[in-house]
């Protein structure tokens, strides 16, 4: 098995743990869910089970996600081609492209991280996403397969998607994007990357963030969780659903972050400002762990200024969409994404 405790290492499971006041409600599972609940388990046990990253990834694989019921056709409406960049180090990762056909000159770049616990995945963990972005013929969507834990810890995961992002401004023109309309954005530990990138991009003078979509974010290890400052509730209120434990969830930071020290490059709940940051989407799911982090980091954005949109799904578990395609809460999840990307990515 994958490294895996018994229970989780940040957390003590509290048997006599009630439900927080302002999110622990948000708990409560749908029918939908609950009928879907033992085969979800399943398919992740069986994951699990195998010895380590490697075999897990090999396990997954990277197939074309599917399209839930009324989606696009994904090769009728997006085409994809797979380009290659240097990393700092030299290295050479790839890049996977979507695109409409009748995509505009100089669109917006929506440059997407995947999920995976920064462990496991590549472009298509998300590929429902972009492909829902890039059927907006203002919109190129290039994915990044940065490198992955525990053989390439952090800050690995981030420079990787830090230097893929500026290999697209300068290369605007082959992309066919402005290179001063980009939207960061990612679910689950891509969202982390995604809003740690704005950060980085902002400290460091980048421009051309224009925008941040943030889906089922993880934005603090849990050892430094300021659980004085905000309800943070959800990490034991939801420690054993069936997708994203607390204690999976565990051996996947313990694999990107080995000696935790505080560091908003991991944690950008723990960052000293965020002011200054583009407008983001934040869309979270009720029977989460991460659920009240989310919150947490929308209350800190509207305080320092920014516009945020926080979107919070009841009953449904972490990255739900792929999880549950056909669940009758899926559909506003794509709308509001595809609303707010319509809004930043005007040619």
């Amino acid at each position: 098995m994958i490294g895996m405790k018994d229970k989780p290492q940040y957390f003590d499971l509290d048997p006599d743990f009630k439900p927080l006041p302002k999110y622990g409600h948000l708990s409560e599972k749908t029918p939908e869910f609950l009928a879907a609940e033992d085969a979800i388990r399943t398919g992740y046990n069986q994951l699990w089970s195998l010895p380590d990253m490697a075999a897990f990834r090999k396990a997954a694989g990277d197939p074309d996600a599917a399209m839930p019921p009324g989606g696009p056709d994904r090769y009728r409406d997006v085409k994809t081609e797979l380009l290659q960049f240097p990393a700092r180090d030299g290295h050479l990762l790839e890049l996977k492209v979507y695109k409409s056909p009748n995509v505009v000159p100089d669109a917006t770049l929506v440059y997407r991280m995947h999920g995976g616990g920064f462990c496991v995945g590549r472009h298509e963990v998300d590929g429902t996403e972009n492909v829902y972005a890039a059927t907006n013929p203002n919109i190129v969507v290039v994915s990044v397969d940065y490198r992955l834990a525990p053989e390439h810890p952090f800050p690995k995961a981030i420079e990787d998607s830090y230097d893929g992002m500026l290999w697209c401004k300068e290369n605007a023109k082959t992309l066919g994007i402005d290179s001063e309309k980009i939207i960061v954005a990612g679910s689950s530990a891509g969202a982390n990357l995604a809003a740690v990138l704005a950060i980085m991009a902002r400290d460091d003078g980048v421009t051309g963030i224009v925008a941040q979509v943030l889906h089922f974010p993880g934005f603090c290890h849990p050892k430094f969780y300021p659980t004085g400052e905000y309800e943070l509730g959800s990490h034991v209120q939801n420690a054993e659903n069936v997708v994203l434990s607390a204690a999976r969830f565990d051996c996947f930071i313990n694999a990107y972050v080995p000696d935790p020290k505080p560091d908003h490059r991991h944690s950008p709940l723990l960052a000293s400002s965020l002011r200054g940051l583009p407008p983001a989407l934040i869309q979270s799911a009720g029977v989460d762990i991460f659920r009240d982090a989310a919150f947490a980091y929308a209350d800190r954005l509207r305080a320092e200024g920014v516009d945020v949109e926080i979107n919070c799904y009841g009953g449904v578990p972490h990255c739900f969409p792929a999880i549950l395609p056909t669940h009758p809460r899926t559909p506003a999840f794509y709308e509001r994404f595809n609303a707010f990307l319509a809004k930043h990515a005007v040619s």
